[in-house]
Order: structure tokens, then C-alpha cells, then sequence
């Protein structure tokens, strides 16, 4: 079992990542559905909260279900990521999760996220910030160092451990390679291995079948990994890694049918959460990545990307499924 604070986890937990304008609460809650063990919030900014941006309120939207769940919060002034700690408490996540590894630009340039890897001492102060003003168990999620010749973090592991984290997520990317180049583990391995590590280490990067996670659940012994973009209209993951463990058996690729369900199920609660037409429309970006890899989608794709009622989506379902089932049968 493992602990973050007094939050009780299976061995080996899965994480769900913090991803701008994906991780929010109909995605977790698909994702909830089909295995994810602990999921985050969409980062929000200390500074947008501070101010009671309507869009930064709206990410502190969490249900019992999801649970347990943390709420993750990005900045780089000290009085704002504290005071943002306490809204952030106010709505009784499990856990405050700390960005530290966000590489945009517009994050980086105002000194947060990625941008505090060139700063520990600051990283150190916003964190205890943090940890100071509120009674929930504080976590992080960060990168391996703004670059190559800067990698630093084995030395940040430490003290942000020092600094009263109970848990450190670790993107095996630095903030100069963004998302693109080979994730390199071997740092977590060394901070696993250090004897003065006590909290959990979760690693991060390159995820994508179970046949990788359970190579790097063998070669680098964390404590359980986190998941962000092969999650993605592939909800099932999750699952599909935790049998894999359990079995050495891959199940089975979602049928259509089940791909249907869960594009359904996605955009029913967000026109259930944002409203009809608004949960419709950004349900359009998910659309290709439920159908990747299956033929004749895009004059699929098209209908669905021009859809703004619910009643007119259950029909396109019906016509999509009919489409499938028939084609199938020809086969």
C-alpha cells in the first residue's frame, strides 16, 4: 500500500496527469471509471484565483466519485500560492499538488511552473508556502531540470521532502525537451534508491501499453507511475496496465461499441457539467482520439464536429454504430 499523507492507495498506484483543457471532471470521471487510482485537477494559477477568475474557479469543480483527488496549483509569488492553498482547501480535495513542471512559455516567463527549476531556493519557499497554509498533504509534480547541464533533481527530491511534501511526481524530461525526446528514468531510480528518500516517488513520461509499464515498474522500482497523454481518448489504459500486471496478459483493444460508449458517457457529462452547447463543442478536440486508427472515421469525425444538441448527438451515435455494426457483418 502506499500512503501520501493519510490518503491510502493500492501497491502500485496510477496516476492520472494534471493536463490543461483535458483533466477536467468528465474526463476524470472516465478515467475514474476504468482504473485511474488518483487523478488531478487542470493547473490552476495561484494568481487567477487570488483574483477570482471565473475560469480559475471553475477547475476547482470536484465530485465524491472522483475521490480521492488532488487539486494542483501553479505560481511563483509566495503570498499568492499560499492564499490560493487556502482557497484551494475550501472545497476539500484529498490532496494539493504543486506544478513545478509546466514547460509553456506563458507559464514559464511569469517564474512558475518549469520556471522555478532554475531557482531551488525559490521552489523550497513556495512549497513550504504551501505547506504552511493548509492541513491537507501537499505534493509535487516537477521535471529532471531546466536542461542538460542543469539537471538537478536529485538535490530537489530532497528538500522539497525536507520542505514537508508527502509525495513527488517526476516528469523524466527536462523543461528544455518539452514532450519530445526519450523520457530518461534513470534519475528516478537513483532518487529511489537514495536511503533518505521516505515519500512516495511517482514517474512520468513515455507511458503508453502495459508491456512499457511493467518494464519500468521492473527497471526502476517507483512507487507507481503517472499517466497524461496516452490517456487520452484511451481511457482504458488504465485498466489494461493493471491486468497486465496481474495476468502478463494484454486484454483485449475496445471494440467499437465500446468506444461509442465511452465518447457518450464523455460528452454527457460535459454538457452535464459546462452546458449543452459548450460541453458539445469542446468535446471536439476529443472526437479523433477515441476513433484513432479506425477506418472511415473522418466523414464521422465531420458530423460530430458540426454537432451543438444532445438530441442530434444520440443520432449521430446511432448512425456511427449502425455504419460499424454493418460493416462488420460484410466483413
Amino acid at each position: 500500500m502506499v500512503k501520501i499523507g493519510n490518503i491510502e492507495l493500492p501497491d502500485f498506484p496510477l496516476l492520472l496527469a494534471p493536463m490543461e483543457d483535458v483533466s477536467d471532471p468528465p474526463f476524470r470521471r472516465l478515467c475514474k471509471l476504468h482504473g485511474a487510482d488518483l487523478m488531478y485537477s487542470e493547473f490552476i494559477s495561484s494568481e487567477g484565483l487570488i483574483r477570482d477568475a471565473m475560469k480559475s474557479r471553475k477547475k476547482l469543480d470536484i465530485f465524491d466519485y472522483e475521490r480521492p483527488v488532488g487539486i494542483q496549483i501553479f505560481g511563483g509569488d509566495e503570498e499568492a500560492m499560499s492564499l490560493s492553498a487556502k482557497i484551494v482547501e475550501t472545497v476539500n480535495p484529498d490532496i494539493v499538488d504543486i506544478n513545478f513542471g509546466c514547460p509553456v512559455k506563458k507559464v514559464v516567463s511569469k517564474g512558475a511552473g518549469a520556471g522555478v527549476l532554475k531557482d531551488v531556493d525559490l521552489m523550497v519557499r513556495l512549497t513550504k508556502a504551501v505547506v504552511n497554509s493548509t492541513h491537507l498533504p501537499v505534493t509535487v509534480k516537477t521535471r529532471l531540470g531546466w536542461d542538460v547541464d542543469t539537471i538537478n533533481i536529485e538535490e530537489v527530491a530532497l528538500r522539497l521532502q525536507d520542505a514537508g511534501i508527502k509525495a513527488l511526481t517526476i516528469h523524466a524530461r527536462t523543461r528544455s525537451q518539452m514532450y519530445k525526446g526519450e523520457a530518461d528514468w534513470e534519475y528516478i531510480s537513483k532518487i529511489k534508491q537514495n536511503p533518505n528518500i521516505e515519500i512516495p516517488i511517482f514517474g512520468n513520461g513515455d507511458i503508453d501499453s502495459p508491456e512499457k509499464a511493467l518494464e519500468y515498474r521492473q527497471k526502476y522500482a517507483c512507487d507507481g507511475m503517472m499517466i497524461g497523454r496516452a490517456a487520452i481518448g484511451y481511457p482504458w489504459i488504465f485498466n489494461e496496465i493493471k491486468h497486465f500486471f496481474e495476468t502478463g496478459e494484454k486484454l483485449p483493444e475496445p471494440k467499437i461499441s465500446d468506444r461509442l460508449l465511452a465518447v457518450k458517457q464523455h460528452a454527457e457529462w460535459s454538457a452535464e457539467w459546462k452546458g449543452e452547447r459548450l460541453g458539445l463543442i469542446e468535446m471536439r478536440q476529443h472526437y479523433s482520439n477515441y476513433f484513432r486508427g479506425i477506418s472511415h472515421f473522418k466523414e464521422f469525425k465531420t458530423k460530430f464536429l458540426q454537432v451543438l444538441s444532445l438530441e442530434e448527438f444520440y443520432q449521430l451515435l446511432e448512425e456511427t454504430e449502425a455504419f460499424y455494426k454493418n460493416k462488420i457483418e460484410t466483413l
